[in-house]
């Protein structure tokens, strides 16, 4: 069901369906909105309280673009009572991370598919192939020009299918939503206030949650060099790779993400994805 919290003077939009102990908290990509969600509140209503919600400058969410804000306090209003389990896609993987350092009383579980990690520099000229640069390029080409439309589609093929994968690799339904998300972000107001969290990269080793790491195969490589770091880093945490599937593997391959999830949330060990 559809309704807002207010964070502040933001209005944030979630989705949130079912009952049940813990409740799992999404927490999407910057290239999505919480509707990327859909397949994973499905598969966990019928056991667990289930929230996906969008962060300002996506989605339904509206908000001041000027008002000073955390993404810590607004993922603390959207957890409310209880620790809740944190499911997070790039950079909401980041905020997860943030918040279990932050309040890790509130938190049950991490699972960080393709995560980003605050504080964590990457050197994009050496850490990208040519193929990659070239197409972070024309990303830069097409922003300066204005044309967002380009932009959309030339972020597909690299969030979306992968630079391993073929241009197209994932098509509709799946790719018409991905447009309609990313489009509603390239276009929202900078935000210019945020209250930028501290790095993590120092404290990694104090995450005592359960914790899931999780890659899809045509991801980006850097990206998985730095999660199967991550993974090494967080004391007892388990690395799972989905084949066939890039930076939005929860989206385009939910059976296998889903499989993940359920035994994750349930305290069972995780089945390999591959």
């Amino acid at each position: 069901m559809l309704r807002t919290i207010e964070a502040g003077s933001a209005r944030l939009a979630l989705d949130e369906v079912g009952s049940g102990s813990p409740t799992v908290v999404f927490l999407h990509a910057g290239v999505a909105d919480r509707r990327s969600w859909a397949a994973q509140l499905t598969c966990l209503a019928c056991t667990h309280r289930c929230v996906a919600y969008d962060r300002r400058g996506f989605g339904s969410t509206t908000c001041d673009p000027d008002e000073p804000f955390s993404h810590v306090a607004d993922l603390a209003a959207v957890i409310g009572d209880g620790p809740a389990v944190l499911v997070g896609n790039s950079q909401g993987g980041r905020i997860a991370i943030d918040f279990a350092l932050a309040e890790p009383e509130r938190v049950a579980g991490l699972i960080l598919a393709g995560t980003a990690v605050s504080g964590w520099e990457v050197d994009l000229t050496r850490a990208l192939s040519a193929p990659e640069r070239e197409l972070v390029q024309a990303i830069d080409d097409a922003e300066l020009a204005g044309d967002l439309e380009r932009v959309n589609t030339l972020e597909a093929q690299l969030w979306l299918d992968g630079l391993q994968g073929v241009v197209g690799r994932v098509d509709t339904p799946i790719r018409d939503l991905f447009f309609e998300m990313n489009a509603v972000a390239l276009r929202a107001p900078f935000l210019t206030a945020e209250d930028e969290p501290p790095s993590a990269v120092e404290r990694l080793h104090e995450i005592a949650t359960p914790t899931l790491v999780v890659d899809g195969a045509l991801d980006l490589q850097y990206i998985r060099t730095r999660t199967a770091r991550l993974a090494a880093i967080i004391p007892g945490a388990r690395h799972e790779i989905i084949d066939g599937a890039g930076h939005l593997m929860a989206l385009e391959a939910p059976d296998a993400f889903n499989q993940l999830l359920l035994d994750f949330v349930e305290g069972r060990d995780p089945i390999r994805a591959r």
